[in-house]
């Protein structure tokens, strides 16, 4: 469990950003781009989905098996990013620090939530990993289906969420000529700090 919790302050302002960003029209304001690297540096990207956010971080779900999981299990820090364009002259939230995982029965509660159809393509999909063909992977959408059929899904043990931890947070607001305004909170000697950056 990470020892830092977010600066009520932190918290407040991303959450009104995100409520703004679904006002404006925002076509998806959870879109997240979650960077990670793995224990040889080389960095990967993708988008993913923010399922939770409190004092102690930012949560999506994903197999743990992925290249992302592995990448997180040798190397467990991370950056996120969320862009919302329609937003003001654009916001961007910056964010950086360790990754944890969220407990079991979280993870067990969040997936009991998801379609049927998502449940079965966690079980049936080995993701990053080389598909031969796409009726192999309908074939098993089939089998799990078959499977579990009359009753709940299961989650897969393979499969689960993952906290990231702030130790940076970085509000950017867009500005006309790049004059962009800067807000930078940072975890230092035990305690938030916040300083403003150049554009």
């Amino acid at each position: 469990m990470s020892a830092i919790l977010l600066d009520p302050e932190i918290l407040s302002t991303f959450q009104d950003l995100q409520a703004q960003a679904y006002d404006v029209g925002e076509p998806d304001p959870t879109a997240m781009t979650l960077a990670t690297a793995d224990g040889g540096g080389r960095v990967s990207l993708r988008a993913v989905l923010l399922k939770h956010v409190d004092e102690r971080g930012f949560v999506f779900y994903t197999n743990l098996e992925s290249d992302k999981g592995r990448q997180l299990a040798a190397n467990p820090r991370a950056a996120l990013c969320f862009l919302w364009m329609r937003l003001r002259n654009q916001v961007q939230v910056r964010i950086e620090g360790a990754v944890e995982a969220v407990a079991d029965h979280d993870a067990d509660a969040y997936f009991a939530r998801r379609p049927r159809e998502s449940q079965i393509g966690a079980w049936a999909s080995k993701q990053s990993q080389t598909l031969p063909d796409r009726a192999t992977f309908d074939q098993r959408m089939q089998e799990f289906e078959t499977r579990f059929a009359g009753g709940p899904v299961p989650r897969p043990p393979f499969w689960s969420g993952r906290r990231v931890c702030p130790d940076m947070v970085e509000f950017w607001y867009g500005a006309r000529y790049r004059l962009h305004q800067r807000d930078r909170w940072e975890f230092v000697d035990s305690q938030w700090q916040r300083r403003l950056l150049y554009p």
